[in-house]
């Protein structure tokens, strides 16, 4: 069936899809950019590939609001056919909620898709949590049936070294609260987790029936990649935002022991930018480091330049102390064929064990450790090309337009029994 791409306004006359067969209008809540929050980018991707199903006739993301936001700028906004942007809540604004309930009830979408963590609409602690009852009121309030992906469960976040507590009983207080924002979002018709372990956590301990495994899937059907190291120094890569669980002394100190033992041939790229929770964190990276040879710190890093940033690495590192759930710059590594190196830590051990990753590991927070991990992947060629083959072939096993598909026919059947 040939898909609507005719353009709207929200002043347009909207139509609730009410024929079974027809494609559907979807709302989809999410990070995006050029807003800079948590999964913006995996945000995008989705929205694109919805647009791009027969299934699915619009699809309107109600996106972070980035009006006077330093870090973005609307005009930079991507532009995708059959897709609109509403911007719809804000980062640690306790209006969220309600902005949310009005932009569904405006759009009057058949069914709508949050891609959410738990700190998606603040690390402030009631914003946070008002924005995470989105689901279940928007379902109860406006009768519209609701998918979650959920990416994190906040019972396996190291909450202190994370940045959302500062001592344990304040850490303890948040998990409980935790427990009860998990309940308020498995009050929504269905929850996607991409992890199995996830799924298996709250059927046993939350008694969930509602939970499937959606996995993070790839962005694009990528062509297989070149798994040779470009010409020129080595560049070990670093990508993510920074400042809480993902800090770069640990790296910084595994690439001074690179250099010191003579080696001249190394970059060290430490690429995005801060956490929400840690603002400045990459400001104070350059003073500390800023003269030592062969450091790039490149700021905010476009979509469109990300690909060429992961080509041009020889290895990709993780220098992190915990994990809030699976690893999108995992995924993206094993996109372009770069070797890992990793820390035995948590969940990027079963993301690794359960879609198929490989990677070079190396005790967390051990500088010593991790440059060893390093070294073996700079200087063993063929070490290096084995684990870029298997991530790319795990980071390319299941498409995004597979779990795309999966999503919009448990909506059509969420929107049927909603109708019966």
């Amino acid at each position: 069936m040939e898909r609507l791409r005719r353009g709207i306004t929200p002043d347009d006359n909207l139509r609730v899809t009410d024929t079974a067969n027809e494609p559907l209008r979807l709302a989809l809540v999410t990070a995006y950019p050029p807003g800079r929050q948590s999964l913006n980018e995996f945000g995008m991707h989705l929205a694109a590939h919805l647009s791009r199903s027969e299934e699915v006739s619009e699809v309107w993301v109600l996106a972070d609001d980035t009006t006077g936001d330093t870090t973005g700028n609307a005009s930079e906004r991507p532009s995708l056919p059959g897709v609109r942007v509403l911007p719809s809540w804000r980062f640690n604004a306790v209006t969220s909620l309600w902005r949310l309930i009005r932009s569904v009830r405006r759009t009057r979408p058949a069914g709508v898709i949050f891609n959410l963590q738990f700190a998606t609409f603040g690390d402030r602690k009631i914003p946070g949590a008002l924005g995470l009852l989105a689901p279940v009121a928007i379902r109860v309030l406006t009768r519209t049936p609701t998918l979650v992906i959920l990416h994190n469960l906040m019972d396996n976040v190291d909450l202190r070294d994370a940045g959302y507590a500062g001592n344990r009983v304040t850490a303890a207080l948040l998990r409980r609260a935790g427990r009860l924002l998990t309940r308020a979002l498995l009050a929504a018709d269905l929850v996607a987790l991409t992890i199995p372990r996830y799924v298996e956590q709250l059927q046993r301990e939350y008694g969930a029936t509602n939970v499937l495994l959606a996995p993070h899937g790839s962005f694009e059907t990528s062509p297989l990649p070149s798994f040779d190291v470009p010409k020129g120094p080595a560049r070990i890569l670093a990508f993510g935002k920074w400042g809480t669980y993902k800090t770069v002394d640990v790296l910084v100190g595994a690439y001074e022991a690179l250099l010191a033992e003579g080696r001249t041939d190394l970059e060290l790229v430490i690429a995005g930018s801060d956490s929400p929770n840690s603002p400045g964190y990459l400001d104070s990276v350059a003073e500390r480091y800023g003269t030592l040879p062969g450091l790039v710190l490149t700021g905010y890093v476009a979509e469109e330049d990300v690909a060429g940033l992961f080509r041009s690495a020889a290895v990709v590192a993780f220098p992190y102390t915990s994990t809030t759930g699976s690893s999108g710059v995992l995924h993206q590594a094993g996109e372009y064929g770069r070797a890992p190196v990793l820390p035995r830590i948590g969940d990027l051990i079963d993301v690794i064990e359960e879609e198929g990753f490989r990677g070079e590991y190396f005790a967390p927070s051990d500088a010593g450790d991790l440059a060893r991990a390093l070294a073996r992947v700079l200087d063993d060629p063929v070490l290096r090309e084995d684990l870029g083959r298997r991530n790319f072939l795990a980071a390319s096993g299941i498409p995004m337009s597979e779990i795309v598909d999966w999503h919009v026919i448990h909506l059509r059947r969420l929107i049927a029994r909603r109708r019966s």
